[in-house]
């Protein structure tokens, strides 16, 4: 086969110049030297220097894994031995069963690219037949091709390795009859040994590049497992493909229960994202028939696969894997192309192997997804039942002519177990009510609820602190709830005589703040209200007992639930009734409104910022 350069060169056995020679970029790792890659051997040998030949060829083929290197010295070595022009060495592709050129010197671009088949031209049938050809005359040989008219004479070696045929030596001369069987023989050796080198070589390469494919995907699969939302995980998993596999179009799909087909829920083509709305039922076409058989399919040529539907006109070759998490098919990952044969059994591999950390990842994604829908949607629940909580509580206190209120709460979380309530008792009488239920958050909530339901319904009969509390037992215990249980404060100011009937049922004991002056110094008195009783809701027939106390002008009365006293700082310490002590006394001629901010202020000042352990709840009564 003549596959001539149409310019002439000159008859000169010359090596190239190093200083022009062309730069070729190298597979392995064991690169040459640059003066080594470039230097052309001045080896002349006859028959009676064959030793030291085979010696020169070996040391040249086993110091280098590198193909390019290697095609690069075997052609100086052919050089040494036969005075050539045109030479090539085509390998075969196990794919395509096709010759095709990986190293040449002396042939056009165009017949570089050619690509041959078995039997087809004087390699073909050199490789076909296994043997050596030596055509004397080219126009004479009945399977010659003709790709420049110059070319006279040729002669093709094949090279096998282990029975197999990986290539052909071709050579071409402008002289008829040039080739000797010397050339013949030598070149015979040459290929004999060459054809090891080559093998060795390119599987050096194909595991050298199985490696760094490997560590891609190790790579690729730390990073996608770092993406938790699902658009951005899609979109970055098309760009991340594109180290591993290349690609022209590629779409992810994922199985909708509702719908029970595959959705597209990602697609590129040509390196712009597109929109699509078609669905893929399972077992249609390409896509759903790998799903449904749970396998990849690879088509290289969707022209003759009789399962492809034609939605891409210009696509040529196709590969589909399922992503199969936990046993179910969730989704696949299509990849297409417009060239015949592009993808082969190594992109297969690849992708599956992808594909199983992508089908994890999605699945993570999912889940957050439908965590972080949950999350915002109890928000929005319980943002809605905090202002519910807040509609129970009085939205300010009662204005009496005797007496001031004033009353904070804050809750730990965004909904809380502590209550309040003023209960209107008639004319210039006024109940409250001070409780903390059990535990925290919606379940303390929503038994808050039920208890201010309860007292309120019970206000309208106007019992004694006592019997009050006594009745709300009842009717808890009538509701019992397993670890649930409240604690409660219930005082009834009497405006007319300025007295403060008080019951307790296991709530923090309230402070008596009484206010005395002595000439321009006033002293302030701190005492403890030893009310004590039972929980609410524990115990069934309970009584409670019950204090009467009378107040003078400036008199204060601080109610206050146990996240006051048990308040944590930073370090740990609690804010307890000491400080709290100092905080009432270190206030002078206060009202109600005031001492509540500067209970508030200092309580918040010690935390610093720390999380609220507990509800705070603060009630001041001041006698005016």
């Amino acid at each position: 086969m003549s596959m001539a350069n149409k310019q002439r060169r000159g008859t000169s056995p010359a090596a190239p110049d190093p200083e022009v020679a062309p730069e070729h970029s190298f597979e392995g790792d064991y690169r040459p030297r640059t003066d080594e890659a470039q230097q052309t051997p001045n080896i002349r040998v006859d028959p009676l220097h064959q030793v030291e030949f085979l010696h020169t060829l070996a040391d040249a083929l086993n110091t280098t894994l590198d193909l390019n290197t290697l095609m690069h010295r075997v052609s100086d070595l052919v050089r040494a031995v036969i005075d050539y022009k045109i030479f090539a060495i085509l390998l075969i592709n196990d794919r395509t069963q096709e010759l095709w050129m990986r190293f040449q010197i002396g042939h056009t671009p165009e017949i570089e690219r050619t690509r041959l088949k078995m039997g087809r031209g004087v390699v073909g049938q050199s490789a076909l037949q296994r043997r050596t050809l030596r055509i004397d005359d080219v126009s004479k040989e009945e399977h010659y091709i003709e790709a420049n008219p110059t070319v006279r004479s040729e002669l093709a070696v094949p090279l096998i390795v282990k029975n197999r045929v990986i290539g052909v030596f071709d050579i071409e001369s402008e002289i008829p009859a040039y080739f000797t069987a010397e050339h013949q023989r030598l070149l015979e050796l040459v290929a004999s040994r060459v054809a090891i080198a080559v093998e060795n070589a390119r599987l050096y390469t194909r595991v050298s590049r199985q490696a760094q494919t490997l560590a891609v995907l190790n790579e690729i699969s730390r990073e996608i497992t770092s993406i938790l939302d699902l658009d951005d995980l899609l979109e970055r998993i098309g760009q991340l493909m594109k180290r591993v596999i290349d690609y022209q179009m590629f779409t992810i799909l994922l199985w909708n229960e509702r719908s029970q087909q595959f959705e597209h829920r990602f697609s590129s083509r040509y390196g712009e994202r597109i929109m699509r709305d078609r669905t893929v039922p399972l077992g249609e076409g390409i896509i759903g028939s790998a799903a449904q058989d749970r396998e990849s399919i690879l088509a290289p040529d969707v022209r003759k696969e009789p399962r492809y539907l034609a939605v891409n006109p210009e696509t040529r070759s196709e590969l589909a894997v399922p992503l199969i998490y936990k046993g179910q098919v969730i989704g696949v990952i299509d990849l297409e192309h417009t060239r015949v044969n592009y993808y082969n059994e190594d992109h297969q591999r690849t992708l599956s192997t992808l594909a199983a950390q992508v089908a994890i990842s999605i699945a993570n994604a999912r889940l957050y997804q439908r965590i972080h829908e949950e999350e915002q949607r109890m928000e929005r629940d319980l943002e809605m039942a905090r202002q519910v909580q807040l509609r129970l509580m009085p939205p300010q206190p009662p204005k009496l002519e005797r007496a001031e209120f004033a009353a904070q709460f804050n809750a730990a979380r965004s909904i809380g177990g502590d209550v309040y309530d003023f209960l209107d008792y008639g004319p210039g009488r006024v109940a409250l009510a001070v409780g903390d239920v059990s535990g925290k958050a919606a379940p303390a909530a929503l038994y808050a609820a039920l208890v201010s339901g309860i007292l309120r319904s019970l206000a309208t009969q106007h019992l004694s602190p006592a019997a009050l509390l006594s009745a709300l037992n009842d009717q808890l215990q009538e509701r019992r709830l397993d670890s649930q249980y409240v604690t409660m404060l219930v005082a009834i100011w009497d405006d007319s005589n300025q007295t403060i009937q008080i019951a307790n049922a296991g709530s923090v004991q309230p402070l008596f703040v009484s206010l005395s002056s002595s000439g321009s110094r006033t002293t302030v008195d701190i005492k403890t209200i030893q009310a004590e009783g039972f929980p609410l809701g524990l115990f069934p027939d309970v009584e409670y007992e019950e204090f009467t106390l009378s107040t003078r002008t400036g008199d204060l009365i601080v109610f206050f639930s146990d996240g006051i006293p048990d308040a944590e700082n930073a370090k740990g310490d609690m804010f307890g009734t000491d400080r709290l002590a100092k905080v009432l006394k270190s206030q002078r001629q206060p009202t109600a409104s005031s001492m509540v901010d500067a209970i508030q202020k200092a309580v918040s000042d010690f935390q610093s910022g720390t999380e609220h352990f507990d509800d705070e709840t603060i009630v001041v009564l001041r006698a005016l």
